[in-house]
Parts: structure tokens; sequence; C-alpha cells
């Protein structure tokens, strides 16, 4: 099966191979000179020299330090509000008739969800993320139990 369609496709749809190869079909060439591709005009290599914008060192710099701050930003920001749901669900099952191990394990699931968002602040990521799910599953441990 060579997995082309039986129908041709519309040209916005086609694949470069596609378009080549039909071109190539369906024009005549006249000598061996058409079928060779010019290839582009180099510049020449001091042209970038003096060039302030082509710097890729102080762009990936910048690059990285912006990645490694929505990180800190994101695993800081999960673990508070991670730690905030389970200091309400810990208040909301102390008050209801929930077993005294409901609310403990809410409780404590939001203190390990708060310390990792403090591992977040301080850059810590990783640590952060598995301290995260670490929290999220006490708190689904304790849930368990109701």
């Amino acid at each position: 099966m060579s997995g082309r369609p039986d129908a041709d496709l519309p040209p916005d749809t086609q694949t470069a191979e596609e378009t080549t190869e039909d071109a190539r079909q369906d024009a005549p060439v006249d000598s061996p000179e058409d079928t060779l591709v010019d290839a582009p005009e180099e510049a020449p290599e001091d042209a970038y020299e003096d060039d302030d914008e082509h710097d890729d060192e102080g762009d990936d710099e910048d690059l990285l330090a912006a990645r490694a701050r929505r990180a800190r930003w994101a695993a800081a920001g999960t673990g508070a509000v991670l730690a905030l749901a389970g200091t309400a669900a810990a208040l909301l099952r102390a008050a209801g008739t929930a077993p005294v191990l409901v609310p403990a394990a809410y409780a404590c699931g939001a203190a390990v969800c708060a310390l990792a968002a403090v591992l977040g602040a301080r850059g810590r990521t990783r640590r952060a993320l598995w301290t995260t799910v670490a929290g999220v599953m006490v708190m689904a441990l304790g849930d368990q139990f109701d």
C-alpha cells in the first residue's frame, strides 16, 4: 500500500513531498540545468560580529532564569493552594461527625503541602513536587477512613 490517497488533495493540505513530486511529474524538463536547485547566498562570516542581537549566551541565560522563576512560582503557589484546601477540609471534617483520624490526616497533608510551598519558594522545585504529591496522598488516605 503506497499510502497516497486516490483523489488529489487541495494544495494547502498536501505535504511538501507530495507537492514537489506532483510538480516534477507535471513540469517538462528541458535541460539538466533546470533540475538543479540554486544554493541560497550565505552572509559573510563577519556580518554578525558587531551585532548584539545575535548574542545567544545572554538569551539562553535569560530564558533559563525565566523558566526557573516560573517553576518556583508554580511550586510555591500549588503548595500554598493545596495547604489552604487541606486546612479547610480538616476544619470542615472536624466540625462534622467524622472520626478523629480524618481531620488529622487532612491537617498533616496540609502541613506537608505547606512544606512543599516553602521548598518551591526556595528553588527546590523537584523536592517540592514530590512533597506536594505526598501531601495530597496523605489527604486522600485520610479521606478513605471516612
